[in-house]
């Protein structure tokens, strides 16, 4: 319970796993990128994206689209299965 006997909206504890889940994926990517030596703006260039939808992909916001993964997997130099790995994993952070 919250101090007061106020409870949290039913929406809350979904809310914060998506967004536990989605900030584990960006750290999988954080550290992926910083193994390979790029910096988010070389990572952002390369994947065709803005350096601050790579950021916002590294702190929590999850691709919508195939063609979004496919293009991170490449600039990272993994495989796409692998990255579908981590997807698959973090699968929680896509359910709305």
């Amino acid at each position: 319970m919250v101090p007061g006997n106020a409870s949290l909206p039913s929406t809350y504890l979904p809310e914060f796993r998506r967004q536990m889940w989605g900030r584990l994926f960006g750290l999988g990517i954080r550290e992926n990128r910083q193994k390979i030596g790029l910096s988010i703006e070389e990572a952002a260039r390369l994947s065709g994206m803005e350096a601050s939808e790579w950021t916002a992909i590294e702190d929590g916001y999850v691709p919508q689209t195939a063609a979004q993964l496919h293009s991170i997997a490449g600039t990272l130099e993994i495989s796409y299965d692998r990255l579908l790995s981590l997807v698959l994993l973090c699968r929680e952070a896509w359910e709305l």
